[in-house]
Parts: C-alpha cells; structure tokens; sequence
C-alpha cells in the first residue's frame, strides 16, 4: 500500500477506573471494528484522547494489538506531538512494528512558525526516522491545534518526499480547504472531514474517510464507500449515515460515542475519559441510543 484509501476508524482509546488503558476493552474493541468492515484502524487520534495520553502509553497499546493479532498494516497510529524528538520516537516505533502509516501532527505551540517552519519540522521527521518504509498522514485540525497543515505546504512536502507523505486529514470541516488539497497534491489521498463528506469527496477525487463516528457505524459506512465506488444508488444509505453522524456529534463525539458503547456493552469503564474531558454518563448514552433507534441496533454484537 503505498496511497491508502477506504474506511479508517479513529478508535477510542478505554480507561479502567484508576486511569490505565483497559488493555482488554482496547482489543476487544479494535478487534471488533475492523470486523464491522474498517480497512485501518488509527490509534491515537483526537478521538482517541491521544493528547492525554503519554508516549509510553502509546507504544505499549499499540504492541497490545498485534500482539492481540492484528495486523499491522491495518494500522496507522498518531504520532505527532510538539517536540520532534518524541514525534520521531513514536513514528518510528510504529515504522518497526510494520504499521501502515503514521498520522502526524504539525508541531502545534509555536502557531507563528508558519508553512516554512513545518516543512523543517516534517522534513527533520522522515530523515531522522529514516526508513523507506515510513509512510506519513499530513493532519490538519487547526480548531484544536491552532496550526494549519496549508495546501501549499502539502503540495511542498508531496514534491519533496513523493514515496512518503502520501495522505492528507482534513478534520477542519472546511470543503473548501479539502478541494484546494486535492488540486494542489493530485498524488495523494485526501481525506474529508467525516463519512458526511465522503460521497461528495469520492466524486471529486478524495480517497474515503477517517471519521471518529467509524468507532460505532463502521458497517454503513463501509457499505456506503463501496457502493458509491460501484457508481449505485446511495442517496438513502448517505441519509442514513450522515443522521446518526449528528446525533453523536451534537452530543459531543468521545463522550457520547463512549457513553453508548457503556450501555450496548454493559461495561461501566467505557465511561471512563481522561482529564481534562469529563467523565460521560449512562443516562446519555441511554438517550442516544433512543434517539438513534434501529441504527444502534448492531453496536456491541460481532
């Protein structure tokens, strides 16, 4: 795989009640969505509260799931953080694992460095991570990072690193930002903001999604991002999908994906968020269900 495409879940990341990751929920959970159709699972993104979580942390989860058998290709971790050094060791623990790619960050305190200084920062990264094999996801989610990843600067890093910077997140929900990627680096893929753009990005050239709501519907989309690719009617199905993407959201994605998986699940820890969100409840997580009615049907069953 050298340009990924399809269906990506950016999965949960559950806590036991002392604040460890629950190693077997992890799994579990993993295991579970990739059985509902995702091709790649992504670790350690912001719905997986990769911020709150420490690198340690993270190298440790991510060997739970191959050594739980999953397949590291199907794997592209987050692995960017502000200081390079860390980026680099996070990326290139996840290179060794064989994972399919890494899903960086631009380094995101200093916002005044501008495109030049993130060129240096991602440049720096895959010549001290140094293997052919190292496939890099541009991530753009100013809202949260207060630093864009501009289409200029993905057209830049595109030239300069052709065989490695091969995709591009767009979490700002901005189409116009989406579009302007897709024109400035045709040779890689783009990835809207969530499965409610996947439709429109499929017809003009972006490669699927990688959505927090994968966590809990990755069939529908799946099925959705197939039938759009076999050019079928998808205009009920694309309904459907984009309604329960907005129930969860209204309701705050983490907490509310988390609350429903507490309920369909009957286990308390998935309630369980890292400072500084607070915990979700189960009384939200009963709430959603009913408002997602017979689209919540299949959550918690193989």
């Amino acid at each position: 795989m050298t340009r990924p495409q399809g269906t990506i879940a950016p999965i949960l990341t559950p806590f036991e009640d002392d604040g460890r990751i629950a190693r077997d929920l992890w799994i579990s959970h993993a295991k579970w969505v990739l059985g509902q159709g995702a091709h790649f699972l992504s670790p350690f993104g912001t719905t997986g509260e990769a911020l709150s979580v420490s690198l340690r942390e993270r190298i440790q989860a991510l060997e739970w799931l191959v050594e739980a058998g999953i397949a590291p290709v199907q794997l592209m971790p987050g692995t960017g953080v502000t200081a390079l050094p860390e980026t680099v060791e996070l990326s290139a623990h996840a290179v060794g694992l064989g994972c399919a790619a890494v899903m960086v960050l631009p380094s995101f305190f200093y916002t005044g460095a501008g495109d030049n200084g993130q060129a240096r920062y991602y440049s720096e990264l895959i010549e001290k991570v140094a293997k052919p094999s190292m496939r890099v996801i541009l991530y753009h989610i100013p809202q949260n990072s207060g630093v864009p990843v501009s289409p200029a600067l993905t057209a830049r890093l595109s030239k300069a690193f052709p065989d490695t910077v091969v995709a591009y997140k767009d979490s700002a929900g901005d189409w116009n930002n989406t579009a302007a990627v897709i024109a400035a680096a045709p040779g890689i893929s783009v990835f809207p903001s969530s499965e409610a753009q996947l439709t429109k990005g499929l017809a003009s050239g972006a490669a699927g999604c990688i959505s927090a709501t994968v966590n809990l519907n990755a069939a529908a989309i799946r099925r959705l991002y197939d039938a759009t690719r076999e050019g079928e009617d998808i205009a009920e199905a694309d309904a459907a999908i984009k309604a329960f993407r907005k129930v969860i959201q209204d309701a705050g994605l983490i907490p509310a994906m988390k609350a429903v998986l507490a309920v369909k699940s009957g286990d308390r820890r998935w309630l369980n968020l890292r400072a500084p969100h607070e915990n979700a409840t189960l009384e939200s997580g009963q709430a959603l269900i009913a408002a997602l009615g017979s689209a919540a049907d299949h959550i918690g069953h193989s």
